[in-house]
């Protein structure tokens, strides 16, 4: 059974580590077009809304999607005046409750509640307000969806993680590597 949640654990962590680092390269690309969009426009006297709107759209991307990987890497808020003084045991509870009380029922919250909204934006194939703008508005709308699917995916591997060491099953020490296991992004 251990060896199953395990398994799940590093499936679900292996996700997220893969499409976190992809995502994390969108950042570069911004920093590229938001040069681009402002030597065009003061060098040049030319512009592109597609460009611009482009920009928001990545960063939407990087936000939304990288919520999960922000949390996979302990980067989310949290009271840390308490919480770094805590033993494992006791962070693994504190994460245990917070994931179960807050993190899944929120995150389920903000899927329900966007479903709609999702589903008009691609019934009528909402596009930008701009005449040259980005015409497929209802692809970042879905982001209201992924967001909260990822995070719940990368909670679940949290409770999950934090459940095995208030069981005893994995040792606190393991988790911590678990926690820490990856490299720098660039």
């Amino acid at each position: 059974m251990v060896d199953q949640v395990l398994l799940i654990i590093r499936s679900i962590d292996r996700f997220t580590d893969i499409t976190g680092r992809a995502i994390s390269w969108l950042c570069l690309v911004m920093v590229v077009m938001t040069v681009v969009v402002v030597v065009l426009r003061y060098y040049f006297q030319s512009g592109s809304i597609a460009l611009q709107e482009s920009i928001t759209y990545l960063h939407g991307l990087v936000f939304m999607l990288g919520i999960a990987f922000t949390l996979q890497r302990g980067g989310h808020v949290r009271v840390d005046i308490f919480y770094r003084g805590f033993s494992p045991r006791r962070k693994a509870l504190v994460d245990l409750l917070g994931g179960l009380v807050f993190l899944l029922p929120v995150s389920l919250l903000i899927f329900i509640f966007s479903w709609d909204y999702v589903a008009a934006s691609w019934a009528i194939g909402e596009t930008s307000e701009e005449r040259s703008g980005i015409q497929g508005i209802y692809l970042l709308k879905t982001l209201l969806l992924l967001m909260p699917a990822t995070l719940m995916l990368q909670g679940l591997a949290e409770i999950l993680r934090s459940a095995l060491v208030l069981m005893g099953k994995q040792p606190i020490a393991e988790q911590q590597i678990e926690l820490h296991h990856i490299e720098p992004l660039i």
